[in-house]
């Protein structure tokens, strides 16, 4: 995680402490809000956001805690590097679909130009994209992109 989605999650954290100490000293209804809270964080970690992304020699691997998905290399034309500027202007505008702020973007990114892109990022810069015509196009944030762009074009095992 970058700097800025790591802060606005910890913001986020303090949504469910402040319900929990309302619940205790205004109204214990707010101890279900909390509650429902905690499930829709536990939600976004095990079910949207990947812990892994690994390249083996026929397929992109996406691990979460709960699932796996496998994106075969022979699907996938283009892998490269692009800021946020760069993507700005690739895509234009967007809206997301899915989670969003608590450990970073999630889901679905409708764009302007580009229409639907899974998306799972945990920074706001040094995008990896993924270009898979027909299918959607990928954008993601590996811990390291050049080493996963030169694994992607290599055709060398590597996780990221």
């Amino acid at each position: 995680m970058c700097s800025t989605i790591r802060a606005v999650t910890l913001c986020l954290w303090v949504l469910p402490v402040a319900l929990l100490l309302g619940a205790l000293v205004a109204h214990i209804g707010l101890l279900v809000l909390a509650v429902l809270v905690v499930i829709i964080y536990a939600w976004v970690w095990f079910g949207f956001r990947p812990t892994y992304f690994v390249v083996g020699p026929e397929a992109l691997e996406i691990i979460w805690p709960l699932k796996r998905q496998l994106i075969p290399r022979a699907s996938i034309s283009e892998v490269t590097i692009v800021t946020a500027k760069e993507l700005k202007t690739e895509v234009g505008w967007g809206v997301r679909i899915g989670a969003g702020g608590l450990w970073g973007s999630f889901g679905w990114l409708w764009t302007q130009r580009r229409g639907i892109v899974q998306m799972y990022v945990s920074r706001i810069d040094r995008f990896v994209w993924l270009e898979r015509r027909p299918e959607r196009s990928l954008l993601i944030t590996p811990e390291n992109p050049e080493a996963f762009v030169r694994a992607m074009t290599s055709g060398h095992d590597a996780g990221a």
